[in-house]
């Protein structure tokens, strides 16, 4: 489902929504818990899209109705709609709470997001009770940050290579370009080059290298003792961080 005309322009007045009776006892709440974006993991999206998850449970006085709505918002009218209809984003497990699941897939060729959508994003979610006792209105249950997909690679040669000689290290480092539909060079960024020791678990930073205006890396360093390498990026406000592979040389 795509966003419809009825969620624009910042408009989160509910409908439809039964205000209870003057002299009502006040209505329980429906209160969530377990809010989950990605099974906690970063939202990456590459250059043709990805797919998330958002899970939660709501505990109520009484079932949910089908028809709780969740979809992320961005501004005054950037929109991200779960792909299954909504009305079965919530099953009661029991009198008093049902588990919720909205399942997102983003796709760029559908111009879904564009490059400046890269960030912060709004949970906007409304559902009440079936027996209209509750209701819950939210514009913002949790922050959703959707970032641009890296890729980082390393190759380190000679392979093998003698001791105190030198050891050449390039690579590439490319996000994903929503508005382009592919991963481009990713120029005039800081990436460490680290170095992890022949039978260490523990990688040490050698040096930071930017990469060039295709996003391209290359730096040298002296070989001292069998060992892999690594570049790593921390990334940005609109990027997510990324590790390279490790490539090891075989230092005689």
């Amino acid at each position: 489902m795509r966003a419809s005309a009825a969620l624009t322009s910042g408009a989160l007045a509910l409908t439809g929504l039964a205000v209870p009776a003057a002299h009502a006892a006040p209505a329980e709440p429906i209160v969530l818990s377990n809010f989950s974006v990605n099974g906690g993991k970063g939202i990456h999206i590459g250059s043709l899209g990805s797919g998330f998850t958002i899970t939660f449970s709501a505990s109520h006085p009484a079932n949910v109705e089908r028809n709780s709505v969740l979809v992320l918002r961005q501004g005054s009218g950037e929109l991200l709609q779960p792909y299954e209809v909504q009305g079965n984003m919530c099953k009661a497990v029991s009198d008093t709470r049902s588990d919720c699941t909205a399942t997102f897939h983003v796709e760029t060729l559908n111009y879904d997001i564009k490059n400046r959508n890269a960030g912060d994003w709004r949970t906007w979610l409304r559902m009440k009770s079936t027996d209209h006792s509750s209701a819950l209105e939210s514009d913002n249950v949790k922050t959703v940050k959707i970032l641009r997909a890296a890729k980082l690679t390393a190759n380190a040669s000679p392979e093998p290579v003698r001791r105190g000689a030198t050891v050449t290290v390039t690579g590439d480092l490319t996000r994903a370009d929503w508005d382009a539909f592919a991963d481009q060079g990713y120029a005039a960024q800081p990436v460490k080059l680290q170095y992890k020791k022949g039978g260490s678990s523990t990688w040490t930073t050698l040096k930071t290298v930017k990469t060039d205006r295709y996003g391209k890396l290359k730096t040298t360093v002296k070989a001292t003792a069998d060992g892999s390498y690594r570049y790593g990026f921390a990334g940005t406000s609109t990027t997510a961080a990324v590790n390279s592979s490790a490539d090891h040389v075989d230092v005689r």
